[in-house]
C-alpha cells in the first residue's frame, strides 16, 4: 500500500476541479499580451555601447542552439539542453505545481503541470529536450523520481524510480544540469566515502541506475563535453582537505582523473564549461588564499588559468551562467553571462575574455536570477515572469535600438562597466582535457615542448 491518503470522492472531485482551473487560468495567463504589448522595466543600455535589455515576448532564439549555463541542481528555474524548453515550480505556499516553458515558438509560452497534491518547496524538476519534466520529490530519506508530460486537461505522469540520499547534512540526492544530449538526466548522492552518479532518466533499464562511485565527497557538476560523457565534479578528499575538481568518464566505468588542481592547498571548482570553443570557468583561492576567485582558462591548453580584476567586485558576489556557443576554438572571443548579487538585488554582467571589461545591466523585472542562454549569434536571453507577462524572454543585444517606453530596472551598485588595470593579472596553471582526451594534472602536465591540442595553444 503507498503512503497516499486516501480520499473520498467529493474529496478527489475537488481536488481535480482545483487543477482544472489551475490549468485553464495558466494556460490562459500564459497567452499572455500580443506581439504589439511590451511590459516596462527593461534595462538601460549601459556606458560605451554595452549591452541592453529589451523586455517583451521573444521570438525564436537565433538559428543557432543556444547556450546555456548550468542551470542544474532542480532548484529554480532550470532550461533543457538547447533552450527548446524550461521549468520552474511555479505558485506559493501550499499550491505549488511545475510549469513547462516553451521557449522555441513564435513566443513563449507556459504550460502548469500539476499534479493531484501540491509539490513540496524542495521538489527538484529538470526539463528535457523533448519537452517531459523530471521531478524529484523527497520522501522517506529518498528522492522519487517521474516523468511529466501535458496529458489533455491533466498532467501524465510516469514513476521512474527512487534513489535513496546518503548520510549527513550534504547527502541528499541533487539533480545535476541536463545532460548536453538532452535526454538523460543524472543525480548525485553523496556517502561518508564515495559519491554515487546516478543515471535517473533515459537509461536501458528505464529507472535508476548507478553509474559511477566517486571516492570523496562531491558537489558542482559540469559537463565537459558535448554528449554527456565527460563530468567535471567538485571533489574533497573522505577524510578532509581542500576542493579539487575531477573529470569523471562516464562511458569508462566512471574512471576519475584529475583536472583542476591549481595548488597543492587551493580550492579548485569548476563552474562552467564550454565545449564548442573550450572556455572554461574556475573559482580558486590560488591567487588569494582564503579568497575564492573567478577565472578562466582553455580545456586542453596549457596556458595557466587567469583571473579577471574586472571580475572581482568589493561589493557584489559574480557567478557565470551561460557561455555563447558556436565559438569553436576562439575561447577569447565567447560572450559571458553573469549574475551579480549586490545590495541593490540581482543584475546581469557581460564579459568577454579578450575586452578585459565586465558590461553590467539592469536585469528585466520577474527575472528568473540566474537563468539565461545565448544564441550563436551573440544575444542573450533572460526569462522572466510578471503580472502582466507569466512568460517571456528578454533579449540582451549589443546593438539594439533604444525602446521608446523601457526604464531600468534596479540599477547596478557598481559603475556599468569595469575596465582591467594595466597590470598582470594574476594567474596559475590548469590541466583540462579536450573531447574524451584524459585530464593531465598540474604536476605532471609539461608547460614547454607540448604540441597543440585541436589547433588550441
Amino acid at each position: 500500500m503507498t503512503a497516499c491518503a486516501i480520499e473520498t470522492a467529493t474529496q478527489t472531485a475537488v481536488r481535480t476541479a482545483v487543477g482544472t482551473a489551475v490549468r485553464t487560468a495558466a494556460r490562459t495567463a500564459a497567452e499572455g499580451p500580443g506581439p504589439d504589448r511590451t511590459p516596462g522595466g527593461a534595462g538601460a543600455p549601459d556606458e560605451g555601447g554595452a549591452p541592453r535589455t529589451e523586455a517583451g515576448s521573444a521570438g525564436p532564439p537565433g538559428q543557432g542552439m543556444p547556450g546555456g549555463g548550468p542551470a542544474g541542481s532542480g532548484a529554480g528555474f532550470t532550461l533543457a539542453a538547447g533552450g527548446g524548453y524550461a521549468v520552474r515550480l511555479a505558485g506559493a505556499g501550499e499550491s505549488r505545481y511545475p510549469e513547462r516553458w516553451t521557449l522555441d515558438g513564435p513566443e513563449p509560452y507556459a504550460v502548469p503541470l500539476p499534479a493531484d497534491q501540491p509539490e513540496d518547496p524542495d521538489a527538484q524538476l529538470l526539463a528535457l529536450a523533448d519537452g517531459r519534466v523530471l521531478i524529484g520529490r523527497r520522501s522517506e530519506g529518498r528522492r522519487l523520481f517521474s516523468l511529466l508530460y501535458p496529458s489533455g486537461p491533466r498532467t501524465g505522469e510516469v514513476p521512474l524510480g527512487a534513489v535513496a540520499d546518503g548520510p549527513g547534512a550534504g547527502g541528499a540526492v541533487r539533480l545535476l544540469p541536463p545532460s548536453p544530449e538532452g535526454t538523460r538526466a543524472y543525480a548525485l548522492s553523496a556517502g561518508e566515502h564515495a559519491t554515487g552518479v546516478w543515471r535517473v532518466c533515459g537509461g536501458s533499464g528505464g529507472g535508476p541506475e548507478l553509474v559511477a562511485e566517486v571516492p570523496g565527497r562531491c558537489a558542482g557538476g559540469v559537463w565537459l563535453d558535448g554528449t554527456g560523457r565527460l563530468l567535471a565534479l567538485d571533489r574533497r578528499p573522505a577524510r578532509g582537505g581542500p576542493v579539487k575538481s575531477v573529470a569523471v568518464d562516464l562511458e569508462r566505468g566512471g574512471e576519475v582523473t584529475p583536472l583542476l588542481q591549481i595548488t597543492e592547498d587551493s580550492d579548485d571548482r569548476v563552474l562552467l564549461a564550454d565545449a564548442d570553443s573550450g572556455l572554461l570557468l574556475v573559482r580558486s583561492d590560488a591567487p588569494s588564499p582564503g579568497a575564492p576567485r573567478l577565472g578562466w582558462g582553455v580545456l586542453g591548453s596549457t596556458l595557466p588559468v587567469r583571473f579577471p580584476e574586472c571580475l572581482r567586485l568589493a561589493d557584489a558576489a559574480v557567478t557565470p551562467f551561460a557561455v555563447q556557443p558556436g565559438q569553436t576554438l576562439t575561447p577569447e572571443g565567447c560572450a559571458v553571462a553573469l549574475r551579480i548579487d549586490g545590495a541593490a538585488g540581482s543584475w546581469v554582467g557581460v564579459w568577454r575574455p579578450a575586452e578585459r571589461r565586465l558590461h553590467q545591466v539592469a536585469a528585466p523585472p520577474g527575472w528568473q536570477a540566474g537563468a539565461g542562454l545565448w544564441t550563436r549569434e551573440g544575444v542573450l536571453l533572460l526569462p522572466y515572469a510578471t503580472g502582466a507577462v507569466p512568460c517571456g524572454l528578454a533579449r540582451l543585444a549589443r546593438s539594439a535600438p533604444p525602446e521608446r517606453d523601457a526604464a531600468p530596472a534596479s540599477p547596478p551598485s557598481t559603475t556599468p562597466a569595469q575596465p582591467e588595470p594595466s597590470g598582470a593579472e594574476p594567474r596559475a596553471a590548469v590541466a583540462a582535457t579536450v573531447g574524451v582526451c584524459r585530464p593531465v594534472p598540474l604536476q605532471q602536465a609539461p608547460l614547454t615542448g607540448r604540441a597543440p591540442v585541436n589547433g588550441r595553444p
